[in-house]
């Protein structure tokens, strides 16, 4: 070779290596254990190696008693640094049981150069807002056209005597989405209830002495025409709402959904008109429920806060509230259950075959259905106030 310079690592530790250098060719020397307990040490000694400024190179791992993945990578990274150096590795020798090994770790393990994409502030900016605006727009679309499909279907349901809708199943749905929520709907109602009283009682004590039987119109009027139906509507929204996009969804991944329409059955039949009847007949008892509890609940505070007893509670929320209230109010829960049904139903039938796309599309039903509700409940507002009811 001739001018043979040698630097060997400590044996003793367990894998080693050593060079020798030539005018022409630098010639790297390994033995010993190559494994991941000694790959810190050989790490710091191999990025450390100073190649000469020979054309050509050779790494001999002959002697490698022990090699594991960390150990090959080790060699291979060492080779191709060489070769970015602009050395030609004429040799690249190991023992052949490690073969399999070393090819995986080269050949199948190279990770993709990262490209930084530089991108502009304001013009990133832009064009996310112009995305989620389409993909707002086609929702929006989407779920217009779902709707008139469900509209027709119901039409022909009740119409057309084909057996389209499945009473069993409209059953089983009134119970899942009604009965089943009574406990948390009348617990969650009576604690507004509650609040409503201890917090309106103490505002109109500050206001003037004798002021807090208003309180009681208060409550009653809050309650019936706005505030027993929307929390009634947004916990269901997260109750069934949530539960029909993620049944929907989980059948669709399992491709249930393709073999039903294989062998011809209607899957908005099926599938969808129950949840929806079953919700649109279960919502409005439960809100009349949840009207109930709030005001048992507010009763309760007013006789223990505000010494109203139970007979002066029901004398004023007698004059307090009338018919119109009340309708108004349980006017809105049938077109809550409706659109709580149709977009759980919508963005389950939208999901990919995969458990990520379920999860993401159930967090998505709930926000549009909670959504959709306080535009419609504004709505209502804006049109009862027109109408002087």
């Amino acid at each position: 070779m001739g001018n043979i310079a040698a630097a060997e690592s400590n044996a003793k530790a367990g894998g080693w290596f050593r060079t020798e250098r030539a005018p022409r060719l630098i010639r790297i020397i390994a033995g010993g254990e190559w494994t991941v307990a000694n790959a810190p040490r050989l790490d710091g000694e191999l990025l450390r190696l100073q190649a000469s400024d020979a054309p050509e190179a050779e790494i001999d791992a002959s002697a490698v008693d022990r090699l594991d993945s960390a150990g090959a990578w080790l060699l291979v990274r060492t080779k191709r640094l060489l070769e970015d150096r602009g050395k030609r590795v004429q040799n690249f020798l190991y023992p052949e049981v490690y073969a399999p090994l070393v090819h995986t770790v080269e050949h199948e393990h190279k990770a993709p150069p990262v490209t930084i994409v530089h991108r502009h502030t304001f013009r990133h900016l832009l064009e996310r807002v112009g995305h989620s605006t389409i993909h707002a727009l086609g929702q929006g679309l989407g779920m217009l056209d779902y709707l008139g499909r469900v509209t027709v279907e119901t039409a022909e349901a009740f119409f057309v005597p084909r057996g389209h809708l499945k009473f069993a199943a409209l059953a089983h749905q009134v119970e899942e989405t009604g009965l089943n929520s009574l406990p948390i709907v009348g617990l969650l109602a009576f604690l507004i209830g509650i609040v409503l009283a201890y917090q309106g009682g103490d505002q109109l004590r500050r206001i003037a002495p004798g002021a807090e039987i208003f309180t009681i119109n208060i409550l009653g009027v809050g309650v019936l025409r706005e505030i027993g139906g929307l929390i009634t509507a947004i916990i269901i929204a997260g109750r069934s709402g949530s539960a029909f996009t993620a049944q929907i969804g989980t059948m669709r991944v399992n491709e249930e959904i393709d073999a039903m329409e294989t062998i011809g059955l209607n899957t908005v039949d099926v599938l969808v008109l129950p949840r929806i009847l079953g919700l649109v007949i279960a919502l409005p008892f439960l809100t009349f429920y949840a009207d109930v509890m709030a005001m048992i609940g507010g009763a309760v505070m007013c006789d223990l806060d505000l010494g109203i007893n139970f007979p002066a509670f029901m004398r004023q929320f007698e004059q307090a509230v009338s018919l119109n209230t009340f309708a108004v109010g349980m006017i809105k829960a049938p077109v809550f259950a409706f659109v709580i049904g149709l977009v759980g139903c919508y963005e389950g039938l939208q999901v990919e075959r995969n458990a990520a796309s379920v999860g993401r599309l159930t967090t998505r039903s709930v926000v549009e259905s909670i959504f959709l509700i306080i535009v419609l409940d504004a709505a209502f507002s804006i049109l009862f106030s027109i109408l002087g009811i």
